[in-house]
């Protein structure tokens, strides 16, 4: 089975069928009337092909349904009808893997795309996926054309590049030893208001004492050489000439050396396009300011090496040449001033596989630029496709380098690629629908800015295998109204009908409505469907699980009694509005379950042995029992508290039938066990069994289990030892009260005592404070006389 076909299985089973549902109703929603329109529907779509599948009712269209369903409805496999596509490789030549460095190979001999053309088989909605490798090549050529602005602001550039010829070879040598390089210059349109067209002007058109050459569009002054002398000698020789305005031609020259493939002498090699200017440029439109109107028709038009027709037709719009720069597969190089930077780089994100570089002011580092900028472009690999038929679409996703995978848009490219690495791409091409045709298409794959390229022949399969084998003109159509192919009518143009058996003019008439009324009712295929030919053609629901039928499509398999919301309870299928019950299950509505599993009590027994089992529901026999399983009985006295008496006066002699026990307590077998581990359990039995817990007037317990077996006889299992309770121990209950009066005497005098040293420390620390702020009275004792007497000698004189 086809993966996607494992994979919708897979998808139905998880999630209901409902995706599988939405898939089928897609192919008979198509009505499609022979199996080469059902396959045109989706992947998923299959023709039964069997002559008795369709029954009574069914128009032919019911033939076309998903694969799962058309097995469902007994379809035999060998008769479903499902082509698949696929994909056969016709060139496969390996990426070129050299051993030899120093072996020299022809471009033709080196291969950097694999494979180079292969053959894909569409079925509508079904992808085809191959793998496209690309390997960077050593040594891979390159030719190289130099196209620089000669107005008279590029006069000292011009000294600069005089040399440049050989000196680009020698740095070129260290990429690719088969290096050609060209060279080419343009100024404007040859009118007014571009340049001057004064005679004088014409002759010399700049000012002052300046000697320039007479204004022209484009020059193709060197053809691609491999002689880096011969690039330095033309060169040398031009001249600068001059314009009026600022923006300059450079569209026309550029277009004029993609398309002129012969005169340039481009070889199916890396192409590089080095565009010199210090200024911006006119583009499409532009060209009616010197009254020149008609389109720019992207032909070469060079004579002697000059472009002839710049006065007779506009400037190329961009959108024009990156048609024509991808359709030459070459990359440009734009070495422009810092001033016009921002222009450029726009430029550039509208062209593929194009780079811009600082040119300085008098071009010293365009060799720099150059390798910088190619560096930059052959390390990047950006798939490109041609015209796609109507109705085909084609996805990329690559694998670059460190495994780094991209899809969308990204999927087209990868960077960073150094020579030597390897890269893939996963392309798948789908098909949508069958061209109108029906032939073959081919289309071109190929990467931008290299020569190689992938040739994908696309095949459609547009009808089914039994189409080839059909009959024209057959007898089993009406008149031989159609062409019997597929198990069915395939009806000729303006007939109708299972057989084909109606023109499309006598489709109403009373006398075929008879026909489709039953029982000469009044109604036309019971309202559920279309009379066609005199014959009933049951209508499609959005359901497609929901299907009318029948002779007079009086039937359906939708319209049965439900249960728990579910057609025919979840548990039968539904024919002719009637339920066909799976087995163990009856009932209108398959509700009535003949399984007796949901009736079994706990005790093995359907129902408690007090009830019957129902559709799988018990019906309590006694009134006194309810519940699921009739084991309920809310007004019963409990079994141990009715025989309570009973065992005790018969296993201990004790209770209130002691003295009645002969008499009233011999209707059960009593049998006495050691411990309550010996008395039997629930699960050991296949009758009704009761545990009893009891206690008696001295508070002990007993227990015993209450049994009947086979209806009629009673035991009675019962430990033969009580449970007493124990009396109390005195001791350890006088020792406890006593501790506990002298833990709280201790704990009472301890909380005493902590609240006395918190009294006195409180006290204390008031004292001090107290203390600390007393005054004390500093006067002196009235009656308070010294005990020193000083006596002064009246003649001393201090001396």
């Amino acid at each position: 089975m086809d993966l996607r076909l494992l994979l919708i299985a897979t998808l139905s089973a998880l999630f209901g069928g409902s995706w599988a549902q939405q898939e089928g109703s897609v192919c008979i929603k198509a009505n499609a009337q022979s199996c080469g329109e059902c396959i045109q529907v989706a992947e998923t779509c299959g023709w039964c092909s069997d002559v008795d599948f369709l029954s009574p009712g069914e128009s032919k269209s019911a033939r076309c349904d998903d694969l799962e369903s058309l097995k469902k409805r007994n379809c035999a496999v060998t008769k479903i009808e499902n082509p698949r596509g696929g994909i056969t490789i016709n060139t496969d030549k390996p990426v070129t893997n050299r051993k030899d460095k120093s072996e020299k190979l022809k471009p033709e001999q080196i291969t950097q795309i694999q494979p180079q053309k292969l053959t894909l088989t569409l079925r509508s909605g079904e992808p085809q996926t191959f793998d496209l490798k690309f390997k960077r090549a050593e040594d891979y050529p390159i030719d190289l054309y130099y196209l620089m602005d000669l107005s008279f602001s590029m006069k000292d550039d011009l000294e600069n590049v005089k040399n440049l010829g050989t000196d680009l070879m020698r740095e070129m040598q260290e990429i690719t030893s088969d290096f050609r390089i060209g060279f080419g210059s343009f100024v404007e349109k040859t009118v007014m208001p571009y340049i001057s067209t004064t005679p004088a002007r014409l002759i010399n058109p700049c000012t002052g004492n300046q000697n320039c050459t007479s204004p022209f569009s484009y020059k193709n002054v060197l053809k691609l050489t491999n002689k880096g002398d011969e690039f330095n000698r033309l060169v040398s020789q031009q001249q600068i000439s001059g314009n009026l305005d600022s923006p300059e031609g450079g569209f026309d020259a550029i277009m004029q050396v993609a398309v002129c493939e012969e005169q340039i002498g481009w070889r199916n090699v890396t192409r590089l396009l080095v565009f010199s200017t210090d200024a911006g440029f006119h583009f499409a439109g532009d060209g009616k300011l010197g009254g020149i109107v008609l389109p720019n028709d992207g032909r070469c038009h060079l004579e002697n090496n000059m472009y002839t027709m710049s006065h007779y037709y506009d400037y190329p719009s961009i959108a024009h040449l990156v048609q024509k720069l991808s359709d030459h597969n070459i990359q440009t190089i734009f070495a422009v001033t810092e001033e016009f930077q921002p222009v450029y780089k726009e430029l550039k994100n509208l062209i593929p596989k194009s780079a811009v570089g600082t040119l300085s002011s008098n071009s010293s580092n365009v060799i720099k630029l150059i390798i910088d900028a190619y560096n930059s472009l052959s390390s990047e690999v950006i798939l490109e496709n041609g015209r796609l038929p109507e109705g085909v679409s084609i996805n990329y996703k690559s694998i670059c380098k460190n495994g780094v995978e991209s899809t969308g848009e990204n999927g087209r490219k990868c960077s960073n690629i150094s020579i030597g690495d390897e890269v893939t791409f996963k392309i798948s091409v789908e098909s949508q629908k069958c061209p109108a045709h029906g032939k073959s298409e081919t289309i071109k794959i190929r990467l931008l800015g290299f020569t190689e390229e992938v040739e994908v022949v696309l095949n459609f399969i547009c009808d089914c295998q039994c189409a080839a084998e059909g009959e024209p003109n057959s007898d089993k159509c009406t008149e031989g109204n159609g062409t019997y192919e597929c198990g069915a009518c395939k009806c000729n143009d303006g007939r109708i009908g299972r057989l084909c058996e109606c023109s499309k003019d006598e489709v109403r008439t009373e006398d075929l409505d008879a026909n489709c009324r039953k029982d000469n009712g009044t109604d036309i295929c019971s309202n559920n469907g279309d009379c066609v030919c005199g014959t009933c053609e049951c209508k499609k629901r959005d359901n497609p699980a929901e299907i009318y039928s029948g002779k007079f499509c009086e039937c359906d398999n939708f319209n049965c009694d439900r249960s728990n919301n579910k057609l025919c309870g979840g548990h039968g299928r539904c024919e002719c509005r009637k339920c066909i019950c799976d087995a163990n299950y009856t009932g209108s509505a398959c509700d009535c379950s003949l399984e007796t599993s949901t009736c079994l009590a706990k005790n093995g027994q359907i129902c408690n042995g007090r009830g019957t089992c129902e559709c799988g529901v018990c019906k309590c026999t006694n009134p006194k029992f309810q519940g699921p399983t009739c084991e309920i009985c809310p007004t019963c006295p409990g079994v141990c508290a009715e025989h309570k008496d009973c065992v005790q006066c018969r296993a201990f002699d004790a209770g209130e039938k002691k003295d009645t026990c002969l008499q009233e307590c011999s209707y059960f077998e009593l049998v006495k066990v050691k411990d309550r581990e010996k008395l039997p359990q629930p699960t050991d039995q296949s009758f009704p069994l009761t545990h009893c817990k009891e206690r008696d007037a001295n508070d002990c317990w007993f227990y015993y289990t209450y049994a009947i077996r086979n209806d009629t006889t009673k035991e009675v299992f019962v430990v033969e030892t009580l449970e007493c309770p124990t009396g109390p121990d005195i001791i350890p209950i006088v020792a406890g009260v006593v501790a506990g009066i002298v833990l709280i005497g201790l704990a009472l005098l301890l909380i005493w005592k902590l609240l006395m040293i918190i009294h006195d420390r409180r006290e204390f620390a008031k004292f001090e404070k107290e203390k600390m702020n007393a005054k004390w009275d500093t006067g002196e004792n009235p009656i308070y006389k010294s005990a020193v007497t000083t006596v002064v000698n009246p003649k001393y004189e201090g001396k």
